[in-house]
């Protein structure tokens, strides 16, 4: 397949075929199979509707998918089909693996050996400082980062990677970039030589559905996926889900048992996943899978684990909408309010350092960096929580949430 390449014209119609009604991943390969190609698909997609027991179905027109293609080349991005020589080999090799990838910035950061390191969206400061010293090591060792640009762990793992080359994998189309404070950031990524991909359309606003795509996909391009902080049944355990049925590497980083935050990596760890305190334990596995060669494969049964990701935000079926044809389940659509809340933001500087206090011992200063906050204005709102029996306070000046006042569950 190193050789394969698309003419303009049939990318043009594998866009279309993914863009239209009820065709997801399982459904284009089998149609492309069995029809022998995007265009001939396209032409039987009608009549395929009609025996399905639908009387129309949403064909995407060339129209379109010229537009569609003409505003991601606005933005400096080219789509690259599966089977191309720069489509990611790592993510080649899932069963619901994107016909196509929407890429914006460079080849060769998809090319490189990739790990993912994913987390809480409302990571404590512990939990953010590991991330950035894992993600600059790892870097440091050649490792592309892969996350998914959302606010917490992964915003700290890109950041620390931007020098040695990270990977953001966008919920949303690349018009439609969530969180749209992440905006800079990945500006930053792709103007130092990383990139940024999306399987859907260019202007698309995320859904709750959406998320545990992107999650496969992040997983998928990775020969490995780190748990920084999750608590139960969070979207990262989803990763680490999708990661296992992958056949890559899971990893999980160990916290406090009083910290809600580190319930589900440490449920990880006791279900097998290889304990992480530091670069040297995903290098020391990950090396020896490189030196093997091949591309880790998926195990059967994945459909288990896009039903549980589902359900996990807000759905009861499939994650696709697709034609009985992939014998996929309609699915239920959800707005994205519905399906997947964010946490709201901390707006006062007690929340703003509450939030980042944890089972972890840490200090003033740390908080201070990572709260933007002065650090006065630290050690007062510590003396506030001191008095109100919040938190305990250790030797060197670190202080730790209480037990009995452990943070919520993110």
């Amino acid at each position: 397949m190193s050789g394969f390449a698309l003419t303009d014209e049939q990318r043009l119609d594998w866009l279309r075929l993914i863009r239209s009604e009820r065709v997801g991943p399982r459904t284009f390969r089998a149609l492309v199979n069995q029809f022998g190609g995007a265009r001939a698909a396209l032409e039987a997609l009608p009549d395929l509707a009609r025996r399905a027991g639908r009387l129309t179905i949403r064909v995407a027109t060339r129209a379109e998918a010229e537009r569609e293609r003409d505003a991601l080349a606005r933005l400096g991005g080219r789509f690259v089909a599966q089977g191309e020589p720069d489509y990611p080999k790592p993510l080649l090799a899932i069963d619901s693996a994107p016909p196509l990838l929407a890429v914006r910035g460079s080849a060769e950061a998809l090319a490189r050996p990739t790990v993912a390191i994913v987390g809480s969206r409302n990571a404590s400061a512990a939990g953010g400082a590991f991330t950035e010293r894992l993600a600059a090591e790892l870097g440091r060792h050649g490792y592309v980062i892969v996350s998914g640009l959302a606010r917490g762990i992964d915003t700290r793992a890109h950041k620390a990677a931007l020098a040695t080359g990270t990977v953001a994998v966008l919920a949303g189309g690349h018009e439609r970039v969530y969180p749209s404070e992440n905006l800079p950031l990945l500006d930053r990524i792709l103007g130092e030589g990383g990139a940024a991909v999306s399987e859907m359309p260019i202007g698309w606003e995320p859904r709750g559905r959406d998320f545990p795509r992107r999650n496969r996909i992040v997983s998928g391009l990775s020969y490995g996926v780190v748990v920084v902080e999750a608590a139960r049944r969070s979207g990262s355990l989803i990763t680490a889900r999708f990661a296992l049925e992958q056949g890559r590497e899971v990893f999980a980083v160990p916290g406090s048992p009083l910290d809600p935050r580190a319930e589900g990596t440490n449920d990880l760890i006791r279900s097998g996943a290889t304990l992480c305190a530091g670069a040297e334990h995903v290098i020391a596995v990950i090396e020896p899978l490189l030196a093997a060669g091949p591309t880790p494969t998926a195990s059967p049964g994945t459909d288990g684990v896009y039903r549980e990701a589902a359900g996990l935000y807000g759905q009861h079926e499939e994650l696709w909408d697709e034609l009985e044809i992939a014998g996929a389940a309609p699915a239920p659509s959800l707005s994205f309010e519905e399906a997947f809340e964010e946490p709201a933001a901390a707006t006062t500087d007690r929340e703003r350092v509450l939030s980042l206090i944890g089972g972890a011992p840490i200090g003033p200063d740390e908080i201070a960096r990572q709260s933007g906050l002065p650090v006065r204005t630290v050690q007062m709102v510590l003396v506030e929580l001191d008095m109100e029996g919040v938190i305990d306070r250790h030797p060197g000046q670190t202080i730790t949430l209480r037990p009995d006042r452990a943070a919520r569950p993110v």
